[in-house]
């Protein structure tokens, strides 16, 4: 019994040096469904628009996918940081690869993460703007004809008891070949298949709108202070029950310029002004780094805020440029990928313009590029401060004048970083 029992402490022993030796060897694990440690290599991909070529070059270029378009990344985790509708005509096409791929890369030990941006929640409450004709064409089927006429049918009966002589003055012919252009075949399966319980609806409403892996946040619009005292979680229920219970008079966290799907301040506004706001989100969240998709690039992946903040939206769709760049992680580092070649991200800022001067060495024709460079040269300073003006007395402002620097105020009591503390 001794003897058994020896070595029985023997094996629970072994096995908890083989447990600590996984954990310690990085092993990925997830912890909630907003947060996963020890990965090993991870790669963000910003916004891709409906444009299925230009996001399998970069997945190629990423080593995702091998030339049958299966997962090829072993245990990497893919973080697609939102917006894959709109602008191209290739959404569905592009969705449906990812959800395959998803299954295929957890039988690898792999993971692809898709969160929601700005333009995924519009499909799916209904701000169709900025659909492309290809992406409604897409559902088009043998019934489509009859579903718009029903559609034109609903609309008529709706406008005529609203107002019985909305039509007595039109051109029924021309206002129904005028109605057909916003709602042209295909619209009404669209709306079907993106409502909030429909086939893509409700692969949207089970994305995360924040996911921390390792130590880094990842998101499409960006973190304000407005929004840090919520829990990951807590952020993603908010956005989801916004999107279910959409309300276009008052559509809150979804479509707020504070909120983590619209929010470009990480993006556009003064490093200096922004500091204490980022560290304290960064403290609030135990987290080193916050990457982001939503505001283009043009072509760079970009580090701000001491690198803090990384922009990732480097322009991947064809509408904006078919530009090949995303960001990899690994224990090394952060190195941005531009095609084949890779760029360290400097540690601080301090080391953007030489990081740029290696980016528009391998791109030389990116016009936008080689103009940040020479402003950036001709500053001395990356991202130099804007002259503040002095505001004037309250008493000689208009009416306008004194709204405009209410919002203003409202706004930055909204950034304050004490909030998240």
């Amino acid at each position: 019994m001794a003897r058994q029992s020896k070595g029985l402490i023997t094996l629970l022993a072994l096995a908890g040096t083989l447990l600590f030796t996984t954990v310690a060897a990085g092993k990925a694990r997830q912890v909630d469904d907003t947060h996963w440690t020890g990965v090993e290599r991870i790669i963000a991909i910003g916004d891709l628009h409906g444009d299925y070529d230009q996001y399998m070059m970069v997945m190629t270029a990423a080593g995702l996918v091998d030339r049958k378009g299966k997962w090829a990344g072993g245990d990497t985790h893919l973080v697609q940081t939102g917006d894959i509708p709109d602008r191209g005509p290739d959404t569905i096409r592009i969705i449906d690869h990812l959800q395959k791929l998803k299954k295929e890369a957890r039988r690898k030990g792999g993971q692809v993460h898709t969160l929601i941006g700005n333009h995924d929640a519009m499909n799916v409450y209904g701000d169709l703007r900025y659909v492309h004709a290809g992406e409604y064409q897409a559902f088009v089927g043998k019934n489509s004809e009859r579903y718009q006429t029903l559609q034109w049918e609903h609309y008529v009966a709706t406008m005529e008891a609203r107002d019985p002589e909305f039509f007595a003055d039109k051109d029924m012919e021309k206002f129904r070949a005028d109605w057909t252009k916003d709602y042209p075949l295909g619209w009404v399966e669209h709306r079907q298949a993106w409502g909030v319980e429909g086939e893509y609806g409700s692969l949207v409403m089970e994305n995360p709108v924040v996911l921390k892996v390792n130590d880094t946040l990842f998101l499409h619009g960006g973190l304000s202070a407005k929004y840090c005292a919520s829990t990951l979680q807590e952020l993603t229920s908010m956005v989801h029950d916004g999107i279910a219970n959409y309300n276009y008079q008052d559509p809150g966290i979804v479509e707020d310029e504070l909120g983590p799907l619209w929010y470009r301040g990480l993006a556009n506004d003064n490093e200096t002004e922004l500091d204490a706001m980022v560290t304290a989100i960064l403290e609030r969240y135990e987290a080193s780094h916050i990457v982001v998709g939503h505001t283009p690039t043009q072509g760079v992946v970009w580090p701000r805020f001491d690198s803090r903040v990384i922009l990732n939206d480097t322009g991947i769709a064809s509408h904006y440029g078919g530009h090949n760049g995303f960001l990899e992680i690994t224990s090394a580092g952060l190195v941005a990928h531009y095609g084949t070649d890779t760029v360290p991200i400097p540690g601080a800022n301090d080391g953007r313009v030489g990081y740029l001067k290696q980016v528009v060495a391998l791109n030389p024709s990116n016009a936008h590029l080689q103009s940040m460079l020479q402003r950036m040269l001709m500053a001395g300073d990356p991202e130099p401060p804007e002259a503040v003006a002095e505001p004037k007395p309250i008493e000689e402002m208009t009416e306008e004048e004194r709204k405009a620097a209410a919002e203003a105020a409202q706004r930055a009591a909204w950034l304050n970083p004490d909030i998240c503390r």
